[in-house]
């Protein structure tokens, strides 16, 4: 783990694309400001932790519930489909 001492208005270079800047201190608090590219996502730890825990709970359906949810999608022209577009 790198350790650096930053104050407000400075900031720190992660590789050529991600910039974090310390904009306030107070107290116990410290806000910064994250600059990268739209392509990566940024979360708070915790969130992130949710996120995870969320998506490997809905790994582990089983199959009965697998079929149900196949069933409410048959008979549903493929362009309707969650994640499909219908550009024409």
């Amino acid at each position: 783990m790198l350790i650096l001492t930053r104050k407000t208005g400075e900031s720190i270079l992660i590789g050529d694309d991600i910039e974090v800047l310390i904009t306030s201190i107070d107290q116990n608090k410290v806000r910064v400001g994250i600059k990268s590219p739209a392509h990566i996502p940024i979360y708070r730890e915790e969130l992130y932790r949710k996120i995870q825990q969320e998506n490997r709970a809905a790994a582990l359906i089983g199959k009965e519930e697998f079929d149900n949810i196949l069933e409410l999608f048959a008979g549903v022209p493929e362009s309707k489909t969650p994640g499909n577009r219908d550009d024409s």
